[in-house]
C-alpha cells in the first residue's frame, strides 16, 4: 500500500530568480513555489524535508529537518497544501532536488515522496 500511496501524492515546483532580493553570504537568491496535492483515500502528513542544493561551481548543500516553513501540513484526500521558500547560491545557477516524508496516518507508516529537480537560473541567462 505505501509504495502505491507514495504515487498518489503529486508535487509540483516552479523556483523564479529574486534579482532584487539579497541574503546575507549569497550572491543569487531564488524563490520558489510548491504545491502538493494527496490525490489518495488516504490521510497524510508531511513530517520531514530534505534537499540537496548543487550551484554552478559544483558546491553542494543539504539542507533537512521537521516539516516546511515552521508546518507539518495534514492532507486528507483531495486536499492541497502550498507554500512559498528561499534558495541562497553563491552562483548565477544550480539545482534543488530532494524528498518528502509522510506517514499515513491511520496506520502511522511512513513513505518518501520526491520532489522534482528544480534548475535555478536566472532570467537573464535564459534570453
Amino acid at each position: 500500500m505505501i509504495e502505491e500511496l507514495a504515487t498518489q501524492i503529486s508535487i509540483e515546483a516552479c523556483p523564479k530568480y529574486e534579482k532584487k532580493q539579497h541574503l546575507k553570504g549569497a550572491q543569487y537568491v531564488y524563490s520558489y513555489h510548491i504545491s502538493i496535492v494527496n490525490h489518495s483515500n488516504y490521510t497524510v502528513q508531511l513530517q520531514r524535508r530534505y534537499w540537496l542544493i548543487t550551484d554552478g561551481l559544483d558546491n553542494e548543500r543539504e539542507v533537512e529537518g521537521d516539516g516546511v516553513i515552521g508546518q507539518m501540513p495534514v492532507l486528507k484526500p483531495g486536499e492541497k497544501f502550498e507554500y512559498e521558500s528561499w534558495c541562497p547560491l553563491m552562483s548565477e545557477y544550480g539545482f534543488m532536488k530532494g524528498f518528502y516524508t509522510f506517514e499515513e496516518l491511520s496506520t502511522r507508516s511512513t513513505f518518501q515522496v520526491d520532489v522534482p529537480q528544480m534548475v535555478l537560473v536566472p532570467d537573464f541567462v535564459l534570453n
